[in-house]
């Protein structure tokens, strides 16, 4: 795997691994609690492995012409720019239909875990396929940026994260 990618891959499996562990001791009542029109820790969890698992679908078949794909610009980091200031801010945004659709909802903290090692090691064999020319290859949609590289791909699913990270922090203040 590229080394760039390697960096930003340990700074994915950190970060998930921290909230991860937030859960690990919670039983399934305490994962599904949630206040009316709020989400509950299971619905956030099973939200962000849904992300990255359409993202990974998305990514595998972008990775298939890899090299005729034409690679980002100035234009894509400003869409970048902007793609993390949105995630900092406390605001809320309403999730991809798309992604709504094939959120699954988990029993227990082992099944997340589970799911979200198998998206990770998904994520790892698609990180394998990029040569170290292809790093700023089109190939990944986000919703509202539009096409960007792996590298903002990656960044994305951590500003993604980090954008949840609160919401954890309050549900597991309430437990």
């Amino acid at each position: 795997m590229n080394v760039q990618l390697k960096r930003r891959m340990a700074l994915l499996e950190s970060q998930r691994l921290a909230l991860l562990n937030e859960i690990k001791d919670l039983n399934p009542a305490q994962l599904n609690r949630h206040e009316p029109g709020k989400w509950s820790l299971n619905q956030v969890f099973a939200h962000l492995i849904a992300s990255e698992q359409l993202s990974i679908s998305y990514l595998k078949k972008k990775t298939q012409g890899l090299k005729t794909l034409p690679d980002t610009g100035l234009a894509e980091d400003l869409k970048m720019f902007m793609l993390i200031l949105s995630q900092r801010l406390p605001f809320k945004f309403k999730a991809p239909k798309i992604i709504v659709d094939n959120t699954p909802a988990y029993e227990n903290a082992e099944q997340i875990t589970e799911a979200w090692d198998k998206t990770r090691k998904e994520l790892e064999e698609v990180l394998n396929l990029f040569a170290d020319d292809q790093l700023n290859r089109k190939v990944y949609r986000h919703a509202v940026a539009g096409l960007l590289n792996i590298r903002q791909a990656l960044r994305f699913f951590r500003e993604h994260i980090i954008h949840h990270q609160p919401q954890v922090k309050r549900l597991l203040k309430d437990i």
